[in-house]
């Protein structure tokens, strides 16, 4: 039985999937699920680079928008959305087009992983955290790096939330979280596209990118979100650049020391998302963003579906445009 298609499109921050996204899934007949967590949050716009409403009238786009800041998406949860949001795509014939840089959420549903079956602990969760604010989100991170290495590698010390769920699986189990993680085949005939620029212009776009923001308004959008109620030490709110603007709302930092953090924070989590993808895994097909990138990507999913005969249905409908 032959697999239904999803395309997956990763790379590191700011090296342009959402453009490419766009323009392949308007020229194959497709449509777009989110595996950014940061893009799950309502009212965190500007700071997440969460594609413009512009940008997504081009195309559908799934998973973004779906829970308030103050609201937990777990990854069993996000999973089970995708599942079912991408097979409700293959039955209207289109082409899903999984797209992020969250390596965990990428991997949960592009490999089958089965999350590690541990019941919350809300007094292990509560005492986990009374050490975060007694010692700081750094020291529970050094912690987990003690216990295994291989998980603090791949989680963001300042996502406290993450930290706190492998500690609590550790502790509960007496094993590793980085092995606890169960994996089936891939229930998807998968084509996996990989984008990389030169690090040095890559990091350039960080940094416009970073201006951009604030030029944009970011500043007033996380004065909105402290007004609307949402307290600035939730764990959405420690997300990369919301907290360096709450500390230059309450006047800790100057901006262009925000400005600096955020340049220096983005940079280590560039690297992180390169433990997730790496240049040298085979089963990605690796391109450099260049003028017309897009039209030799596609020529390339195309090939690749019409071997598998996963997407020919799809492309009667839709043929290539010069």
């Amino acid at each position: 039985m032959t697999k239904p298609p999803l395309i997956l499109i990763v790379g590191p921050t700011a090296v342009g999937k959402t453009e490419l996204a766009i323009q392949l899934a308007e020229r194959l007949n497709g449509e777009i699920v989110s595996a950014d967590s940061r893009l799950f949050y309502r009212g965190m716009d500007i700071g997440t680079a969460k594609p413009s409403h512009a940008e997504q009238a081009h195309v559908p786009h799934h998973l973004i928008d779906i829970v308030n800041p103050d609201e937990i998406l777990s990854l069993a949860v996000f999973q089970q959305r995708a599942h079912e949001i991408i097979a409700d795509i293959h039955t209207r014939n289109k082409l899903p087009l999984l797209v992020g840089g969250t390596g965990q959420y990428v991997r949960a549903v592009t490999e089958g992983w089965t999350p590690p079956e541990v019941i919350p602990n809300e007094r292990l969760r509560d005492e986990l955290g009374k050490m975060k604010e007694e010692r700081g989100i750094y020291w529970l991170h050094e912690k987990l790096k003690g216990l295994d290495p291989v998980a603090a590698e791949k989680i963001d010390a300042r996502n406290f939330r993450r930290t706190i769920r492998a500690l609590e699986v550790i502790m509960t189990t007496g094993k590793k979280f980085s092995e606890q993680r169960g994996q089936v085949d891939s229930p998807y005939h998968l084509i996996t596209i990989g984008l990389i620029r030169p690090r040095s212009e890559l990091y350039a776009r960080v940094d416009a990118r970073i201006d951009s923001m604030f030029a944009n308004g970011f500043l007033d959008e996380v004065k909105i979100l402290l007004a609307s109620g949402y307290s600035p030490t939730l764990p959405t709110m420690s997300a990369i650049g919301y907290r360096e603007c709450i500390e230059v709302l309450a006047g800790k930092i100057t901006l262009e020391e925000a400005k600096q953090a955020i340049r220096r924070m983005t940079r280590i989590f560039v690297r992180r998302q390169a433990n997730w993808f790496k240049e040298s895994d085979a089963n990605i097909l690796w391109f450099r963003v260049e003028d017309g990138i897009d039209k030799k990507i596609e020529a390339v999913i195309r090939t690749q579906l019409a071997a598998g005969d996963g997407g020919q249905s799809i492309f009667e409908k839709h043929p290539p445009i010069d």
